[in-house]
C-alpha cells in the first residue's frame, strides 16, 4: 500500500495549507521576490532563527528536560526544532545550505499555522519528520506549507510551463526560488498538468553480474499520469540492461539524452513515452512524459 506523503492531503486540508502559505507570503511582503525571502517569512510569522550552531544532543536533552512530556519528540538525529515558549527556530548547521532552508520554512509552519503552534512547547524535527513519506498529519501540512511558500504557490510551475519540457527546466529554475533539486522536480511533477512522472532512484551502486544496481527510492506523479497509469508497479532495483537502467548517467555524466519507453496504462493500452535522466549524485531522477497512445496500426520506430 502506498504510504501518505505530502500529496495525499485531502483538497480541503490543501486548500486550507495552501491559505496560510498565501497568507504568509503577504504579510512579508515577499511575493514576486526571488529567491523566496525566508527570513522575512520568519518575521511575518514571529519565530526568529538562532543562528548559533547549538543543536546537538546535550542542547537537545536540556530542553526534553524542561518541557517535561508537552514535547513532540523525533525518533531520530534532531535536524531542526521549534521551541514554541521563546518562538526560536534551531537548525543543524552540518546539512547543505538549500536542505536547511526548506527545514527552517517546516519548523515556521509549527509557529504560524494556529492550530499547531500550541500543541506542543517543543517540535523536534528528524529526517523522518522531513521525509514527504511522513505518514503524520502534522508534519505533511508543516511541508506543504514549506513547499508552498517556497515556490510562492504556483508561481513556480506556471514559470516552468512557459519552457519546453524536459528535466532541467526544474532544475534550472528551482536555484532561482531557493530551492533545493529534489525539492523543484518533485515539485515541477506534482504540479505539471502534462502526464509526467519523476522515478527517483539511489545512486548506482557497482554489482556483480548486473554492472551495477540503483535502488528505487520513490515515484512522483501528476495527477494526469495517475489517472491515466495508476501506480506503476516498479522492481526494487534497476539495472543496465532495462529500459530505465539504461538512462541511468553513470562514467562522470550528469545526464543521459532523451529515449522512447512504453508504459501500459490501467486499460492495457501501451503509450508511447520518453523518458530522460539527471543526478546530482545524490539521486537518479528518471523523468517520464506520457506522448501518445500505442494503437494496433501504430508502428514505432525506436532509436535505441
Amino acid at each position: 500500500m502506498r504510504k501518505p506523503d505530502d500529496c495525499t492531503l485531502t483538497l480541503q486540508q490543501y486548500a486550507k495549507i495552501k491559505m496560510e502559505a498565501e497568507r504568509a507570503l503577504k504579510d512579508a511582503n515577499a511575493v514576486g521576490q526571488f529567491p523566496t525571502p525566508v527570513p522575512d517569512i520568519m518575521r511575518a510569522a514571529n519565530v526568529h532563527e538562532v543562528e548559533e550552531d547549538v543543536l546537538n544532543e546535550s542542547f537537545v536533552a536540556k530542553l526534553r528536560k524542561e518541557v517535561g512530556g508537552t514535547l513532540r519528540k523525533a525518533l531520530e538525529k534532531v535536524i531542526g526544532l521549534f521551541d514554541a515558549r521563546s518562538r526560536l527556530v534551531f537548525i543543524d548547521r552540518s546539512l547543505h545550505a538549500v536542505k536547511q532552508t526548506f527545514i527552517k520554512l517546516h519548523e515556521t509552519a509549527h509557529g504560524f499555522l494556529s492550530w499547531q503552534r500550541d500543541m506542543y512547547a517543543i517540535v523536534e524535527d528528524s529526517k523522518q519528520n522531513i521525509d514527504p513519506d511522513v505518514a503524520d498529519l502534522f508534519d505533511r501540512e508543516a511541508n506543504v506549507f514549506a513547499s508552498e511558500v517556497l515556490f510562492q504557490l504556483n508561481g513556480f510551475i506556471t514559470e516552468a510551463n512557459d519552457h519546453e519540457f524536459g528535466i532541467f527546466v526544474p532544475v534550472r529554475i528551482g536555484k532561482k526560488y531557493g530551492a533545493s533539486i529534489y525539492a523543484s522536480v518533485r515539485q515541477y511533477v506534482s504540479k505539471n498538468p502534462k502526464a509526467c512522472a519523476v522515478i527517483v532512484l539511489n545512486p548506482p551502486e557497482p554489482a556483480a553480474g548486473f554492472g551495477f544496481k540503483a535502488y528505487l527510492r520513490r515515484v512522483i506523479a501528476s495527477p494526469p499520469f495517475t489517472e491515466k497509469f495508476g501506480e506503476l508497479s516498479l522492481p526494487k532495483f534497476f539495472t543496465p540492461d532495462d529500459k530505465i537502467g539504461a538512462m541511468v548517467p553513470i562514467g562522470g555524466r550528469k545526464a543521459s539524452n532523451k529515449r522512447e519507453v512504453i508504459l501500459t496504462d490501467k486499460n492495457g493500452t501501451e503509450h508511447e513515452c520518453i523518458g530522460e535522466a539527471f543526478t546530482q549524485t545524490y539521486q537518479v531522477f528518471i523523468l517520464i512524459l506520457s506522448v501518445k497512445a500505442l494503437t494496433s496500426t501504430t508502428v514505432l520506430v525506436s532509436n535505441g
